[in-house]
């Protein structure tokens, strides 16, 4: 049961709220600093209801001399009259240095209070989600939750922190974000808190090193604290903190696992399936517990070898034939489609191939190459999956490539359901970067 919220923070993220519509000049904005004045561009997204301020769009910003380290956490943001916008976490040397969190001014004590109630709230969307046959789930999803940059993962007993800004990292968030953690998920016999940062993202964002010990565990550390067993839709999986491949399990497909798995068994696709850029398995596994033989190629050892441990462990579930194949996915299907393989099932699950607008381009034609070869390896009636986690390539454009597929494949291809994340990773309709990820579930003629 989730700890009563304390009297007053509702009351105070309300006020926050209401500044939108009751703004008030700020003339002259120095009586705000330090702070930033943003382009009529940028004031005109946020009004409308975005949260990211680009470095482009940053016209002037002044902080004092005692700040810091590039700045402070946290700043005022005005439009050029000097009307307030709110307040936003700052990282200086990112391409987003302004992300807001309030439509007020916060100072550090203010933030730390939004930040608990926030956190609280995120958790408890999430609770309802959380069973015996699925301990594993995304607790904050960043922007989504009000809470940018913050990402809170839960695997089983181990729950995985990353903060993904520079203004997350004052003074006091470490603490907040561990002790809601702890309260909230007191009844889940949490092994340990642990804070692994993306690397990519650290390079870009210019993060500090993260902390070398976990933030939180509840004996004597060891290696056994960070590493859990975790279920998704009945299956067990293995994580390791101190290993792998971003975060864990990717577990905004958790809900498509479960859709293609019926999927196949309702088209009848249960004979040989192919899971392309399987990771740790997910789509492979869940496919095996109705097909009789599943191929499932990734280029890295080291998530096939994880794959292995995971089929192991559900051995008693599934009753099918997995082989793990290592090799780019791109070669293997080009020398498979020409040597005329065959499947009833196929699932593409590909990284992003577009991280900017100036790839997607190049990321169409990786998708249309990938489907191209799936279609010409799909018997009649078969199942393919097909997915994006490309925020720039929306579903117009992966539709496209895909039906440019289908016409050089001479297929008919019938869409029987669009699907995106698991509830888990939340879209906010003002900010559209929250819906990235896409999934067409199709059927082959």
């Amino acid at each position: 049961m989730s700890k009563p919220r304390k009297p007053g923070l509702e009351k105070h993220e309300e006020a926050q709220g209401t500044k939108r519509a009751s703004v008030q000049p700020v003339a002259p904005f120095a009586s705000v600093l330090p702070g930033a004045i943003v382009s009529r561009r940028a004031a005109d997204r946020l009004r409308a209801g975005h949260v990211w301020v680009y470095a482009s769009e940053v016209e002037r910003a002044a902080f004092s001399d005692s700040d810091g380290d590039g700045g402070p956490a946290l700043v005022p943001v005005a439009d050029r009259r000097g009307v307030l916008l709110g307040t936003a976490l700052f990282s200086p040397s990112s391409q987003i240095p302004l992300r807001m969190v309030a439509r007020g001014i916060l100072d550090q004590a203010a933030w730390l209070k939004l930040l608990d109630l926030r956190l609280r709230r995120a958790i408890a969307r999430r609770k309802p989600l959380l069973t015996t046959e699925n301990d594993a789930c995304r607790l904050c999803f960043s922007e989504a939750d009000g809470l940018p940059g913050l990402i809170a993962d839960k695997y089983g007993a181990l729950v995985i922190l990353q903060f993904l800004t520079k203004g997350l990292f004052a003074a006091g968030v470490r603490e907040t974000c561990v002790r809601v953690l702890r309260e909230e998920l007191a009844s889940a016999a949490l092994s340990a808190i642990v804070e692994r940062p993306d690397p990519r993202i650290r390079e870009i964002e210019g993060l500090p090193a993260p902390e070398t010990e976990p933030l939180w565990t509840a004996g004597p550390l060891a290696g056994q604290n960070l590493r859990v067993q975790f279920h998704l839709n009945g299956l067990e999986f293995y994580f390791d903190a101190n290993a792998g491949q971003k975060t864990g399990a990717f577990l905004d497909q958790r809900a498509n696992y479960a859709a293609v798995r019926e999927w196949a068994r309702q088209l009848g696709a249960t004979g040989r399936a192919l899971d392309v850029f399987c990771y740790q398995g997910g789509f492979a596994l869940h496919l095996a517990e109705i097909c009789g033989r599943v191929t499932a190629v990734d280029s890295s050892r080291a998530s096939l070898e994880v794959a292995e441990l995971n089929l192991a462990a559900n051995r008693g579930r599934i009753g099918g034939e997995v082989d793990w194949v290592e090799g780019d996915a791109f070669a293997i299907l080009r020398d498979w489609s020409d040597a005329g393989e065959k499947f009833d099932a196929i699932v593409l699950d590909p990284p992003a191939f577009a991280r900017s607008r100036r790839a997607v381009e190049g990321a169409l034609r990786g998708y249309k190459e990938l489907n191209l070869r799936a279609l010409k390896m799909l018997r009649p009636g078969g199942l393919l999956v097909t997915c994006s986690c490309s925020h720039h390539v929306g579903w117009t454009d992966l539709e496209a490539a895909v039906a440019s597929a289908a016409a050089d494949a001479l297929r008919r291809v019938r869409l029987r359901e669009r699907r995106g994340a698991a509830p888990d990773h939340p879209v906010i309709l003002t900010l559209p970067e929250s819906e990235y990820l896409k999934c067409l579930v199709l059927e082959i003629e």
